[in-house]
């Protein structure tokens, strides 16, 4: 498989082609709509390798990103205790998917803690654009921007922006590295719905991606 080898460009393929069309959401969908008075954050994370955490009584499972790859989740903190859980398990969704990606695992056990039914074989198949090539991912991402609210249905609504233009894949057998490009498309927007599961995990129920709609 010749998949682009770029970061963003294989984002760019595989986010639009499958993450869109895929990903079990739909054009009258909450999460489609622009997000008005919506909550956003007010401090910053790091993603460095996280311990579980337990939640509402929930144990998370440990997610650990390589010494290689950074993940900085700015502004990702809400007053509102319902919205930072939203927050919280929607940064780990994705923090999920680059662990995948460097552990060579499509089939991670947190990728499908934090995702449904009708995301998993999406995320899963996203992974494998890397993984079949054997490419890992390092650098920097910049994820912000985070725009978070409940929608009437009850719905988490999860607006936030990546920026990959730091980021780079790097060939596990050849260890050849292409750098993402420095381009608007490389900034992309995610926007997900998360439901919340009876144990209390807000999963994500639908994903789709613009990319360039960041600046």
């Amino acid at each position: 498989m010749n998949h682009p080898a770029r970061l963003a460009a294989a984002v760019l393929t595989a986010t639009m082609a499958v993450l869109t069309t895929a990903c079990g959401s739909d054009g009258g969908d909450s999460s489609s709509d622009p997000i008005k008075g919506a909550g956003s954050g007010d401090g910053k994370t790091s993603a460095s390798p996280s311990a579980s955490t337990s939640q509402g009584g929930v144990k998370r499972p440990e997610i650990t990103l390589s010494r290689d790859f950074q993940a900085d989740f700015e502004n990702w903190t809400n007053s509102d205790p319902k919205l930072q859980a939203i927050l919280n398990d929607g940064r780990e969704e994705l923090r999920s998917k680059y662990a995948a990606i460097i552990e060579a695992n499509p089939d991670s056990d947190a990728v499908v803690f934090y995702n449904s039914d009708a995301t998993q074989a999406t995320a899963r198949k996203w992974i494998r654009q890397f993984t079949d090539d054997n490419d890992s991912i390092i650098g920097k991402v910049r994820v912000f921007d985070p725009q978070v609210r409940l929608s009437d249905t009850g719905s988490g609504v999860l607006f936030y922006c990546v920026d990959e233009r730091q980021a780079s894949t790097k060939n596990r057998k050849t260890e050849k590295i292409v750098r993402t490009p420095d381009k608007p498309e490389s900034l992309i927007q995610y926007r997900l719905r998360l439901d919340k599961s009876p144990q209390g995990v807000w999963k994500t129920t639908s994903l789709t991606t613009v990319p360039g709609a960041c600046s």
